[in-house]
Parts: structure tokens; C-alpha cells; sequence
């Protein structure tokens, strides 16, 4: 009976592993250089409650806990197309021009996703932003469908980093 007890134990663990392998972790990042100093550009990017003001994909943004800027703080975006997703903020680091966050549920093909945006000097008048992120697929599951793969994840994540980024060189540099 240990035997057989065992080895059930051994092909459960292995299972485990197996499925949790199925779905890896995946890293993406993007960064932009915008003609105007970091300092502009922070202004424009800080707020935990601002994403609407400058990604073209979010209509609403508001805090529905804590304080903005403030770690602890959980946002709801309201997308343009309807779609919800709730973010909490996890680091604020004004002096150092960077947050992170990550998501606690929405209609993103993701999970366990945080992400960081960090805004950098690069000289006078230049900046450069940086948005990477840290996930996997919200199907974790084996064999997900074609929509539901790791490169649907990765495109999705980095068509949202993209025209956030491009939007934001846009505007700064139209000023």
C-alpha cells in the first residue's frame, strides 16, 4: 500500500509540474525616446489615475481603494471598447520616475502580470520611457487555443505598451 501510495504521490507531483511548465513566464518590454525632459514626461505618466489623459485604448481611470500614488492603491480601468481591468499599485517612486503595478483581474489574455513604467533622463531636453511587463497566459492550461497562446499574450501585452507609448511621444512632442 506505501508502494502504491508513493508512486500515485509521484505521478501527482509530476503532473503538477508538468502543468505549470505548460504555460511559462513570459517578458516583454518597450521603451520610446521623446524630445522632452524627464521631468515633463513624468508629469504626464505619474498618476496611477491619469492612464485615460494619455493611452488611447482607456476611457475612465479612477481609484476604487487607497490613495493614488500611494502603494496599496487599486485602480479601474474602463477601456474604450467596454472591457474592464482592475490594477493595484505595489511600488511609487517619484524621485526615481517609476511605478509598479499589477493586474488583479480583466480582459487581458494574462495572468499573474506586473509591470513596471520607469521614465529616464537622456539629456537635455530627452527622455526615454520604458514599459516592461512579467506574465503568463491566462490559459494555462496545455494546450490553449490559437487566441489563448503565449503569443497572443505577448502581442496583446505589446500592442498595449506600444500605443501607450507612441500616443505619449505624440502628444509630449506636439507641445
Amino acid at each position: 500500500m506505501k508502494t502504491i501510495t508513493a508512486f500515485m504521490l509521484g505521478l501527482f507531483t509530476l503532473a503538477s509540474g508538468a502543468s505549470l511548465a505548460a504555460a511559462p513566464r513570459l517578458h516583454t518590454i518597450r521603451t520610446v525616446t521623446i524630445d522632452a525632459p524627464a521631468s515633463k514626461v513624468w508629469d504626464a505618466v505619474k498618476n496611477f489615475d491619469g492612464l485615460n489623459t494619455w493611452h488611447p485604448a482607456v476611457a475612465k481611470d479612477e481609484i476604487v481603494a487607497g490613495a493614488n500614488n500611494k502603494p496599496g492603491a487599486v485602480r479601474l480601468l474602463t477601456l474604450k471598447d467596454g472591457g474592464t481591468i482592475k490594477e493595484k499599485l505595489l511600488a511609487f517612486d517619484s524621485k526615481g520616475r517609476s511605478f509598479h503595478y499589477s493586474i488583479l483581474e480583466g480582459v487581458l489574455p494574462v495572468s499573474d502580470y506586473s509591470s513596471t513604467l520607469v521614465v529616464k533622463s537622456k539629456g537635455k531636453g530627452r527622455s526615454t520611457v520604458s514599459w516592461s511587463g512579467s506574465f503568463k497566459r491566462k490559459n494555462t492550461g496545455a494546450h490553449p487555443a490559437d487566441n489563448e497562446n503565449d503569443k497572443t499574450a505577448l502581442d496583446t501585452v505589446n500592442g498595449v505598451y506600444q500605443s501607450g507609448l507612441d500616443n505619449l511621444k505624440k502628444m509630449l512632442e506636439a507641445k
